[in-house]
């Protein structure tokens, strides 16, 4: 507003020092900026000076030009180390460590020299491998195979650190200790391993028998067997129907096979596994309802039990070691189909099962010279109780001991004064022939006396076989 006219000036009207109004020197209208050679103001289209143009950032957005980076001096960290550097040492010295050094007996700095001598010296990198070889070979790669024995050296310890309230009876710790064993093995095999061939292998007559199965089949028949020692003990019978009752163990098992209509798969190891228990369980309170029994013939057990196997029967106490035996037996023939590491009982275990074959042996051979398989010119009426010619059967090894095998009568007592033979034989190969797995002509056994006598009673122990 004019001081004079009290007005606004219109736009028409022009000062010499007018802010803007005129078009003089200052920065007013239609005046054009010397650094723009386009004629441009600086201004961007929205309003704002141009960035470009020497003015800041934005007020509202991110720099155009990033800041530097930071550098890892600025963070307070450590410095990455460098790399080592390997010591310099002559060539006769880091020949001279090329040994130590494939024994990986080097400190770190000699270590790091000689592989870095290696990289670039020939005779010296072949010197290096000749000598790793030969440390590969004194040094030769353990078998990653858990021992077989493992389980029963831990359970041992287990037991004799805390010992069971109600333990299981000397002469059934065998049969518990062996189906502890098997089990372990089929937990260890594969689904298809199940179906692998295992062929039976006893002996009768005169010659060996076989009857081809699976790993499944082994177990069904250890099932059904096993039974015959369930039924004495008042627990339940895998077998109903009847051909359980009066079967023999081979007539048990081929009936067993016939109603599962299909062959047997993994299936069967759960109830033979349930059974094994209840048995062990079972002899276990046996025991101790029994005690004033101690001592039989046999073993501990109660005398008033016994299993029958069809033919002929057994006390509960010797049927028990009967089953450890055929159960390692067969664990054996199931490893040998799947390739798996198996070892003999325990060498108490094995005693007892040796002794259960060799108390055997004079029914046996009786058997068999009624029979007509044995010389009927030997036998001599001894009375029960009496001394008479015997047989030394000497057991070398693991178990082993010595027994006088009567063998004129069954109820004859051993007597060296009338020995007429000593045959020695090792403890596995002795079980082997009692299970049939060996020929009396083949068992490698030391002989001396009369040798009508030691095959008879070779032959005699191979017959305790059966499937």
């Amino acid at each position: 507003m004019s001081a004079e006219s009290g007005r606004f000036p219109s736009p028409d009207e022009g000062h010499e020092d007018g802010p803007g109004y005129g078009n003089g020197d200052g920065p007013g209208h239609g005046h054009t900026d010397e650094n723009d050679e386009d004629g441009h103001s600086g201004m961007r289209e929205d309003g704002h000076e141009d960035a470009g143009g020497g003015a800041g950032p934005p007020p509202d957005g991110p720099p155009r030009i990033p800041p530097p980076r930071t550098s890892v001096e600025d963070t307070g960290l450590p410095l990455p180390a460098a790399a080592p550097v390997p010591p310099v040492l002559e060539h006769r010295v880091l020949k001279s460590l090329l040994g130590a050094w494939a024994l990986a007996a080097c400190s770190a700095d000699e270590t790091l020299a000689v592989e870095d001598h290696l990289g670039h010296c020939g005779p010296c990198a072949e010197e290096a491998l000749r000598l790793r070889e030969a440390v590969g070979l004194l040094h030769p790669p353990e078998s990653l195979d858990l021992d077989p024995t493992l389980r029963t050296r831990v359970l041992t310890s287990c037991l004799d650190r805390r010992p069971p309230r109600i333990p299981v009876p000397e002469w059934a710790a065998p049969y518990d200790a062996e189906t502890a064993r098997l089990d372990a093995l089929l937990q260890d095999i594969g689904g298809s391993e199940w179906h692998a061939p295992v062929r039976l292998r006893w002996f009768e007559g005169e010659g060996p028998v076989s009857r081809r199965t699976t790993v499944a089949g082994v177990i069904a028949h250890l099932l059904s067997v096993d039974g015959l020692v369930a039924v004495a003990l008042g627990l339940d019978d895998p077998l109903d129907g009847p051909d359980a009752k009066g079967a023999t163990p081979q007539g048990r098992t081929e009936a067993y096979w016939r109603a599962a209509r299909v062959p047997p798969t993994r299936s069967v190891r759960e109830p033979w596994r349930e059974q094994s228990h209840g048995i062990v369980r079972s002899v276990s309170f046996v025991e101790e309802d029994a005690p004033a029994t101690r001592g039989v013939a046999g073993g501990e057990a109660s005398g008033r039990l016994t299993v029958a196997y069809g033919g002929f029967e057994l006390p509960l106490s010797d049927s028990m070691l009967d089953r450890a035996f055929e159960c390692w037996v067969h664990a054996g023939d199931i490893a040998d189909a799947v390739d798996y590491p198996y070892e003999p009982p325990a060498p108490r275990h094995l005693h007892r099962m040796i002794d259960l074959a060799a108390r055997m042996l004079p029914v046996a051979l009786a058997e068999r010279r009624r029979a007509g398989l044995a010389d009927r010119s030997v036998r001599h009426l001894v009375t029960a109780g009496a001394p008479g010619r015997s047989l030394r059967l000497e057991i070398e090894g693991s178990g082993g001991g010595e027994w006088l095998i009567p063998l004129d009568s069954p109820g004859a007592v051993g007597s060296a004064e009338h020995e007429v033979a000593h045959v020695a034989l090792d403890g596995v190969e002795f079980c082997r022939l009692a299970a049939g797995h060996v020929s009396p002509e083949e068992a490698a056994a030391g002989q001396d006396g009369d040798r009508e006598v030691i095959r008879d009673v070779l032959f005699a122990a191979a017959s305790l076989s059966r499937m």
